[in-house]
């Protein structure tokens, strides 16, 4: 799981260009297969030992600017998830503002290589949501991949990770990601997911850190967040 990228700076969630090239670098020379997650949804077993998916959050336009260069390079899928209500804005949840995508740039894409997908409407925790609150942010993102005429395959990152956590409330909430269309729902949780996911609401992704050493990346990428 990455956020922004950056020539220079790399700490917390900002990466510097270097790091993510030398993490891709790595990921190509070991054999790793990249996949979007709407290819997922048609298998029923990966055909190698070493998958991943990648995943970046909130559009920035810096991802497009940096990131996307460095895919397009070792030829490795992602998914960009967007912040709907945001599209062609700042990511105002933050103390300094990043420029998220505008519908341009998100349909110029390269298609082969990034996968669009939703990353709610507001960008709010959806465990501090009402039922009818998750509602109405789900038809407002709904309304604007329709307005906008967005391809978005129909998997959900939740903002900082965040879900009911108590038993009835999560039957509900994955309730409701089910009947909206939703497949794959993803949390944080910083695990190695197995495959076929266990709960496809549930999946889990390593939170990479900007400061993190190479040594730490391919272990974190190993085993989680256990070392």
């Amino acid at each position: 799981m990455y956020h922004k990228v950056d020539p220079q700076h790399s700490v917390g969630l900002t990466i510097a260009t270097s790091k993510l090239e030398a993490q891709l670098h790595y990921l190509s020379q070991q054999g790793y297969k990249s996949y979007h997650l709407s290819e997922l949804q048609s298998l029923s077993q990966l055909p190698q030992k070493k998958n991943i998916v990648l995943t970046f959050d909130d559009t920035y336009v810096n991802q497009m600017e940096y990131a996307v260069p460095l895919l397009e390079k070792y030829q490795m899928k992602a998914t960009f998830f967007i912040p709907l209500k945001y599209i062609g804005d700042k990511d105002r949840w933050n103390d300094t503002p990043e420029s998220i995508m505008d519908v341009e740039s998100l349909k110029n894409l390269p298609t082969g290589l990034i996968e669009l997908a939703y990353h709610s409407y507001a960008h709010k925790k959806y465990n501090a949501l009402s039922p009818s609150e998750t509602e109405e942010d789900t038809r407002e993102a709904f309304r604007v991949v329709s307005e906008k005429e967005l391809k978005l395959h129909p998997s959900v990152a939740y903002p900082y990770g965040k879900f009911p956590r108590d038993a009835e409330g999560k039957k509900v909430f994955f309730q409701h990601l089910e009947d909206n269309g939703f497949q794959f729902g993803l949390r944080i949780g910083n695990r190695v997911n197995s495959f076929p996911f266990s709960d496809p609401f549930e999946i889990n992704r390593i939170d990479v850190k900007g400061e993190w050493s190479l040594a730490k990346f391919k272990r974190r990428l190993r085993y989680g967040k256990w070392f």
